[in-house]
Parts: structure tokens; C-alpha cells; sequence
């Protein structure tokens, strides 16, 4: 595994899996994405996520009652300059019920794949193999 190389064109999706890997310094896939984040620090990147990914993040923090990690989530989310939470409307849902159908993916998958179509992300971060299936 080779670390990621910039520029990075246009709106980047990271999937919850990229979150977690940088906010809990899990490597070998922080040094991997570090370019990514590196780049989002000095204002030359744009990320996206689904909003879903606050819900997916905070599972185990919330589980294992570590309130200082469910609020650097949060933060991180929802605080940082160049990183947005997209909203899931009706017609992402509407686009993931599609995906799922044709795709086979779990309906998390989906609303993660639609919301990256929705906002017209040009890349997709994930270390999910799944999401090779979805075209665009």
C-alpha cells in the first residue's frame, strides 16, 4: 500500500472507514491518507461524507462509553474547514434504493454511493471492495 499522491480534483467522498482510520491514527491507512489530509489542512482539498457517518462513527465510542472520542468525531465532521456532511434527501435515497437494487449493496453502501453521485464527487475513498461495482 502506497500512500495517496495530490492534487486530489474536486469534491473528495470519504467513506466512514476513512474517518475512523484518521481519527484513530489506525495505520498502515493514516500514513496512506496523509497526502489527503495534509491537503485538506492547507485548504486544497474538499471532502465530503454522508451525514450517515456520524451515526456510523459514534457506535463505538458510544458503546464503550468514550465520550472524548465520540466528541473528536464530531468534531472532526462537523467542525472542520473543507469538510462537509451531506445531507440525505429524498432523492439520495431515492438514488440508493436504486444502487441497492441493482448493485446488491447493503443499504448503508448505498446511501454512502448515492450521496457521492448526488454531490458529484470525483473520487471515492473507501477501503470497502464493494463500492467498485457502482458505475460513475
Amino acid at each position: 500500500m502506497g500512500q495517496m499522491i495530490p492534487p486530489f480534483p474536486g469534491l473528495v467522498y470519504v467513506d466512514a472507514n476513512i474517518v475512523i482510520y484518521r481519527v484513530e491514527c489506525l495505520e498502515p491507512y493514516l500514513t496512506a491518507a496523509a497526502p489527503l489530509w495534509g491537503e485538506l489542512d492547507q485548504g486544497r482539498a474538499r471532502l465530503a461524507t454522508s451525514e450517515l457517518t456520524l451515526l456510523e462513527v459514534l457506535v463505538k465510542p458510544l458503546r464503550d462509553g468514550n465520550a472524548a472520542l465520540a466528541n473528536l468525531f464530531r468534531d472532526v465532521l462537523l467542525n472542520t474547514a473543507g469538510f462537509t456532511s451531506l445531507p440525505i434527501t429524498r432523492a439520495v435515497l431515492e438514488t440508493a434504493a436504486r444502487l441497492r437494487s441493482q448493485h446488491g449493496l447493503r443499504t448503508p453502501d448505498a446511501l454512502h454511493a448515492a450521496s457521492a453521485l448526488a454531490a458529484g464527487c470525483t473520487l471515492f475513498l473507501t477501503n470497502d471492495p464493494k463500492f467498485r461495482k457502482v458505475p460513475g
